[in-house]
């Protein structure tokens, strides 16, 4: 996901788990069928849902997500609940269940059911209902990071995940587009059109997205077997088709570094979103300017890159988000600089530096914070994004760049269609290094902050030497590899403890020394002024 705009806090009602339990314990989806209906006519949409549920463990009833009616008339209204034909009872008290829906249903563990729910609503949030830039009237999902649940009852966290069916009755005027590949499109007699997308890969509901709209649709090629399809509006035709295409341009570079593109499609679809880019799969929603954008081709490598990371291969808990977003945030960077050069890299890190460095200023939390609970977010941050592409270019540069790439397709491949924790992924790296680099994950992801380093040096004329103090400033040192340019030439020590001491024999007075000169290093640095 690309941010864009500020966000409105989301303060939602979720089951209360503890570290390493199943945001819902009792049920895992297998599968969800919506069947929808919107109208020209009505923000209202009818439903039904059909939820293929396997069992963990014995339950006598279990809850969904589902936002009920609130004061406004705004939310979901269900009127039936059925499993084998059999109508079931469910709660909707607004009190006890304003986010959930309770089915009263007995089944032991292992055991497979099929439930129907029938509902229609008005959606708070979640699936956009409104008129673009052009005045004209839309419909999207942009479900992140727990809003499906406004218009969709679902498992609404990124540990549930599952294969997804949308059967869409709108009117007619309007190209339907969802997630994986096309099924049918069918007039009806009464002005109407049927439209069902079915995408065969598990996803969870964040990345679920439904876009109905007057599109121009671009069919721009194939990138190894993967159709492009690019949705935007008609009077954006010509900039659109000619922005989107760059997909045909991003695509190879991740599939030859990560592995197979995971997903029947790559859409590109110009919406409403609160977002700059939102990585639903197979039918990415930009922003509505983004055709126009001169940052276009760099905000289509972040959200490409999301299916890879973070739809396909997904966090366990919001607390790792920074496998999805710093992920894509450094794969972005990898593919600019296979375009245009490791000067595009560098760049790019230095202005990431400054982000986190101020961040930090303001809140002072590990990559994996533990600390947010509800408004997910809060974690929108540089933390997840900037420092977290800068963990993975440290980490290249630590283990080889063989080894790294080596290690994220090895990381995709063997998480693929599943969930995966920070711990996971290093596993997987000290695995495909043959390293013991969880020292490095520790301090990089799990220690707040980042090194202050000070350094000071004198040259003695009597030993032809150099001699320099550095001392790291922040309250837990940190161990890493310092690079010093001295007039142009590389110097390397490793820093282990608060202060160390380097010695480097040198004919005559340095005129530079320019620390971190490649730019490989989250740190500031404080130099003398003479010396």
């Amino acid at each position: 996901m690309a941010l864009r705009l500020p966000f409105l806090a989301l303060l939602l009602v979720f089951f209360s788990v503890s570290f390493g339990q199943p945001y819902n314990p009792a049920v895992d989806v297998q599968n969800y069928e919506f069947a929808l209906r919107v109208s020209d006519t009505s923000d209202m949409i009818q439903g039904t849902a059909f939820i293929h549920i396997k069992f963990r463990q014995h339950a006598d009833s279990f809850l969904l997500d589902l936002k009920n009616v609130d004061g406004q008339g705004k939310g979901m209204y269900v009127f039936a609940v059925e499993q084998e034909m059999h109508p079931l009872t469910f709660s909707k008290n607004f009190k006890q269940t304003k986010d959930h829906l309770i089915i009263y249903d007995t089944a032991d563990s292992e055991e497979q059911r099929l439930y129907v729910i029938e509902y229609k609503g008005i959606p708070s949030d979640g699936l956009i209902i409104s008129k673009n830039k052009y005045g004209h009237r839309g419909f999207f999902g942009d479900n992140w990071p727990n809003r499906a649940h406004n218009w969709l009852p679902c498992i609404d966290d990124p540990s549930d995940k599952a294969t997804v069916t949308f059967d869409v009755v709108a009117p007619a005027h309007y190209t339907v587009v969802a997630n994986g590949a096309l099924q049918k499109e069918e007039k009806l007699d009464n002005g109407m059109k049927v439209t069902s997308w079915i995408e065969s890969a598990p996803l969870s509901p964040k990345i679920m997205m439904v876009g109905i709209s007057d599109f121009a649709v671009d069919h721009p090629g194939d990138v190894e077997g993967v159709p492009v399809y690019n949705y935007v509006y008609p009077e954006d035709k010509t900039v659109g088709f000619h922005s989107y295409a760059n997909a045909l341009k991003i695509l190879p570079f991740y599939i030859h570094r990560i592995g197979p593109y995971p997903f029947e499609k790559c859409g590109n679809v110009q919406s409403k979103t609160r977002f700059g880019g939102l990585e639903n799969a197979s039918a990415i929603c930009y922003y509505e300017n983004s055709v126009s954008s001169p940052g276009v081709e760099s905000l289509m490598a972040h959200e490409i890159a999301h299916q890879w990371f973070g739809d396909a291969v997904t966090e366990t808990q919001w607390r790792h988000l920074w496998l999805s977003e710093g992920f894509a945030t450094y794969m972005t960077h990898c593919y600019l600089e296979s375009r245009y050069g490791a000067d595009t890299l560098k760049a790019g890190l230095r202005k990431d530096r400054i982000t986190v460095l101020h961040f930090e200023k303001k809140r002072m939390t590990p990559v994996v914070d533990s600390s947010v609970h509800h408004d997910y977010m809060v974690l929108l941050n540089p933390n997840s994004y900037q420092k977290g592409g800068w963990v993975l270019h440290m980490l290249r540069r630590k283990i080889s760049d063989s080894l790294f790439w080596k290690a994220i397709s090895t990381y995709y491949n063997t998480y693929r269609n599943g969930n995966a924790s920070t711990e996971d992924f290093e596993k997987i790296v000290e695995t495909a290094s043959g390293q013991d680099l969880h020292a490095f994950f520790h301090q990089w992801l799990y220690t707040p902050g980042h090194p202050s380093v000070r350094l000071e040096w004198y040259y003695d004329d009597a030993n032809s030497a150099l001699f320099n103090t550095t001392t790291q400033l922040q309250p837990i040192p940190f161990e890493f590899p310092l690079e010093l340019s001295i007039d142009g030439k590389p110097y390397t020590t490793q820093l282990t403890t608060k202060t160390n001491f380097l010695r480097i024999p040198l004919i005559a007075e340095p005129t530079t020394i320019v620390p971190d000169p490649n730019v490989d290093l989250l740190a500031d640095f404080k130099m003398p002024e003479h010396h």
